[in-house]
This record gives structure tokens, sequence and C-alpha cells, in this order.
């Protein structure tokens, strides 16, 4: 365990299940994909995408969705970049507890900072997590916006908007690097179904 927030009151319990067990059980093995790019990029859509592709081979999954998640766990936080830090440390908590379970998770969330996404694969463990770039430049994400979210930033009505008002890191590393202002919904999902595949 790395970076994860212990309790002095709470002693870890270890059953005779294993993550193994369970893997085998499903019959297949926990993994995190972690999609990360500006607003309107496509990470849900993509991610969304991916998850009815492999539900239809069978396999167990779970998107983890920025929006869904604001409305319960992490309904208490602001935007402000120590809210995100804390956003993004609790989801990768939540994906460790899913990959014990065995489940092929898919994460869509900004997380526009190389530190947190660090500190994402620390919880979450280097060998499970694969990071993917969706990658879209900020004049057609707004093109795209339904929300009308980046015209609210350009007004100054939204601040720390991630793209306009507040900075976004490229991955310098990236598992996968989608351009999805020049490739189809299709062919990213290829591309990502190929990823997943290999690593089981």
């Amino acid at each position: 365990m790395s970076d994860q927030q212990i309790s002095p009151n709470a002693i870890l319990y270890r059953g005779n299940i294993t993550q193994q067990h369970r893997e085998k059980l499903l019959g297949q093995k926990g993994l995190a994909l972690w999609f990360t790019g500006l607003s309107g990029s496509g990470k849900s859509t993509i991610a969304h995408a991916v998850e009815d592709r492999l539900h239809a081979l069978s396999h167990l999954t779970y998107v983890f969705d920025g929006d869904n998640v604001r409305h319960g766990l992490c309904g208490d936080l602001s935007f402000s970049t120590e809210a995100r830090a804390e956003n993004n440390r609790r989801i990768a908590e939540m994906l460790r507890l899913f990959l014990d379970a065995g489940i092929i998770c898919l994460a869509a969330f900004i997380s526009p900072m190389r530190a947190d996404r660090q500190r994402i694969r620390d919880i979450v463990g280097e060998e499970k997590l694969l990071e993917i770039f969706v990658h879209c430049p900020v004049a057609e994400c707004e093109r795209r916006d339904v929300k009308g979210l980046y015209k609210l930033a350009r007004a100054g009505k939204i601040k720390n908007y991630t793209g306009i008002s507040a900075p976004y890191e490229e991955p310098q590393n990236a598992a996968l690097v989608l351009e999805t202002h020049e490739e189809t919904v299709e062919d990213c999902v290829e591309k990502v179904l190929r990823l997943v595949l290999s690593r089981q």
C-alpha cells in the first residue's frame, strides 16, 4: 500500500478469498483504464462504448463517470485544485476495491494534473492501471459542448475551468493516445478494446 489514508482505529481484515480467486471465478483479470482529457474530448462516450463491447464478450465491467461520482461519493467537493485532488484520490481508492473484486474498471475523469494522476497510479498499482489520453483541441471541445460550460467559463461565470482558466497537463507516457478530433468513436473503441484484451 502506498498512498492510502489509513485510520488509526481500524485494522485491515484479510479474508480467505483473494483477488486471484475472484478473477478465476470471473474468467478475467481486474484492470483499470483511466481516461483523461478535456471536458468534451470524448472520455465518457468512449468508456461506455468500450464497456458495451466488453459486456458483449462476457466481461464484468464498471464505468466510473466524473459527473455521476459528483452526485454521490464526491458530492461534498468543490472544483478547487485541492478538491479535485481529493476527488481523484477517492476514485482511486474505489478502483482499488473494484480491482480486488476482479472487475474491469473504466474511469473517465478530466484529472488535469500529472501529480494527481501519479497518485492514482500509486494507489491502484502500476501493473493494474492503463492511462488513456483522450486528446482533442480546446476549440473542438468547445464546439461539441452541449452543456454550455465552456461558454460560461469564457464569460467568467465558472472559475477554474480546465482548458480555459485552469491548466491541463498532458500525459507524458500514456498507454494509449486517442485523437478524437481525427478518429471515429468506433476506431477509438477498437484501439482500447485491443489494449484491454491484450492484458487478459
